[in-house]
């Protein structure tokens, strides 16, 4: 379970870091969001991967089988919103750049 993941968030970062060394603007949004997937992937996956893992408590307080760390949920929850928000905000902006320029390339000039 855990070499599939770790070959996915390095199949996802890797997708990621390919799309923006891209010259087109919407490729280099696109590939933000892929890195952004895998960044809360790997926070998840710090949370623990084996089903059963007592929480961080102290083992004779509480039954740490009926509970889960809730940190690594709490911060890709928060992480997703807020990648949420900043790709529309790119977005907005590659609108108003093509509008602008005429163009999407991150140099301003069509490839020829």
């Amino acid at each position: 379970m855990e070499a599939i993941l770790a070959i996915g968030i390095g199949i996802l970062t890797a997708s990621g870091v390919w799309l923006l060394l891209r010259p087109r603007t919407f490729q280099v949004i696109i590939g933000l969001g892929l890195v952004g997937y895998a960044v809360n992937l790997f926070i998840f996956a710090m949370g623990r991967l084996k089903p059963g893992a007592p929480p961080l408590v102290k083992s004779g307080e509480v039954d740490p089988s009926a509970y889960a760390d809730p940190v690594p949920q709490a911060l890709v929850l928060t992480a997703i919103v807020i990648s949420f928000a900043l790709t529309a905000l790119y977005l907005v902006v590659l609108l108003t750049a093509r509008g602008i320029t005429g163009t999407d390339h991150v140099d301003g000039h069509e490839p020829e």
